[in-house]
């Protein structure tokens, strides 16, 4: 065949190519919008954060310590979280909300406090006081039952006893100043060891991933969702860290398309925003 045929013919082959090579139609792309899970207008944790699509809000029973962190109030949407000195902690992709409680004026309810501080709180409320108590670093109970009635701890290094000092009352001034004395006392290695072993399977509202040491951390669970179908369990996590700040709910830096829930269907260690830990590590009062 002459040279020129085999050029024309090259040409009509690349004019015409197949279908698959031709421009696509101008047919608008489909982009799902994404799930909305954080509410703003929303003032409690319950409120403000939504399970995923096919997931549950898993109800707690009335007046329960998971009812009491799955209803906790919010700060508003956007608020920041504060150190106990007043500066503002920056959040690189950290939390996503501020829980509506003090964090006082001192450099002491840092992580172990803050779930310390929840528990104590939840029991006050409900006039628990025998039920409230921590142990001290050093193995002293601190009972607030003890302190009520007007006892003060004495420590001297490692030895603690309670001296009478003041006269009875469950104030909730009273209170504060007995938790002031718990968070100087005691932290992540205590309330490790004051803990029962928990399970992911049997995870529930109120549990808490502890690592104890210096420095160790604390993160409690503040709510959860099951899957309608697979069972799959979800949670919320909370944290306050170092130094003394606002308890805040972290963000899920593995997963934002579920943020700020997590799954318990994690693999390997459990990723939080400034800490990792193991599942050996959950733990439950």
């Amino acid at each position: 065949m002459p040279l020129y045929l085999y050029s024309l013919l090259f040409i009509m082959l690349t004019a015409c190519g197949s279908k698959a090579e031709q421009p696509a139609a101008n047919i608008p792309e489909i982009v799902a919008e994404p799930e909305v899970l954080v509410h703003p207008e929303g003032k409690t944790i319950a409120e403000r954060f939504s399970p995923p699509k096919g997931y549950a809000r898993v109800l707690q029973s009335e007046n329960s310590f998971g009812a009491y962190l799955q209803h906790f109030q919010l700060k508003l949407y956007g608020a920041q979280v504060h150190y106990y000195n007043g500066a503002v902690k920056p959040n690189d992709g950290i939390y996503d909300a501020v829980l509506d409680i003090d964090v006082g004026n001192r450099d002491l309810q840092q992580c172990a406090d803050a779930v310390m501080r929840l528990r104590a709180e939840y029991l006050y409320g409900q006039e628990r006081y025998d039920a409230i108590h921590f142990n001290f670093t050093s193995g002293f109970r601190a009972d607030y039952s003890k302190w009520r009635q007007g006892y003060r701890i004495n420590v001297r290094g490692n030895d603690c006893s309670w001296v009478k000092k003041a006269a009875p009352s469950n104030a909730y001034t009273s209170f504060k100043d007995y938790l002031q004395v718990v968070f100087t006392y005691a932290g992540t290695l205590s309330l490790e060891k004051e803990m029962k072993a928990g399970s992911i399977n049997d995870m529930q509202v109120g549990n808490v991933f502890i690592k104890g040491g210096s420095p160790g951390h604390a993160v409690i669970v503040m709510d959860m969702a099951t899957h309608n179908e697979t069972g799959e369990k979800l949670f919320l996590l909370a944290q306050s860290y170092m130094p003394a700040q606002e308890i805040q709910i972290l963000k899920n830096p593995m997963n934002p398309g579920i943020s700020p829930w997590y799954s318990t269907n994690f693999s390997g260690p459990l990723f939080t925003p400034e800490w990792t830990f193991q599942r050996s590590h959950l733990k439950r009062f």
